[in-house]
């Protein structure tokens, strides 16, 4: 019998390994009971492939001068643009799939303009087949929409900016 929970276990890993690269999920973790003092506890993670950044030789300071490193300026402003960086970003308290309304069909909770209140609904995230309201942190006005209904999203994933 311990043969055939093995090759469960090994289908149920690679289960969650193919749901992680499915939604482009960087890490699952999940614990499965069998009964009393029987468990599996599975960690599934991989690492995002950063793009190698082209380099360029310089050429003796007599063919051509060097180019100047970018300044403080510009390195802040393309962090600046980063809305995970924003002061009024709403991130995302788990990982799972954005509802941007209750049911096909229906109006959306918020859209781009709209004045919310502190713990108005802004959205739905269901993890694990649970539909999880997120409320707004503050009041304010909703300036960018994010995430694109049924996107999937990460815990810290930027959903919206409300200023």
């Amino acid at each position: 019998m311990p043969n055939k929970t093995h090759e469960t276990d090994v289908t149920f890993i690679r289960a969650l390994a193919e749901l992680l690269n499915d939604n482009d999920l960087t890490e699952l973790q999940v614990k499965r009971d069998y009964g009393e003092n029987d468990s599996l506890n599975v960690r599934v993670s991989r690492r995002k492939e950063v793009a190698p950044v082209a380099m360029q030789v310089a050429a003796p300071a007599a063919a051509a001068p060097l180019a100047a490193a970018p300044s403080a300026a510009a390195v802040e402003a393309a962090s600046a643009d980063d809305p995970a960086n924003h002061p009024g970003a709403v991130a995302s308290p788990m990982v799972g799939t954005v509802y941007t309304q209750a049911e096909p069909g229906a109006p959306s909770f918020v859209s781009v303009g709209d004045q919310v209140s502190e713990g108005d609904t802004l959205l739905i995230v269901e993890a694990m087949k649970t539909m999880n309201h997120i409320p707004a942190p503050r009041g304010g006005t909703v300036k960018r929409i994010l995430v694109e209904d049924g996107a999937a999203v990460e815990y810290g994933s930027p959903l919206m900016i409300i200023e």
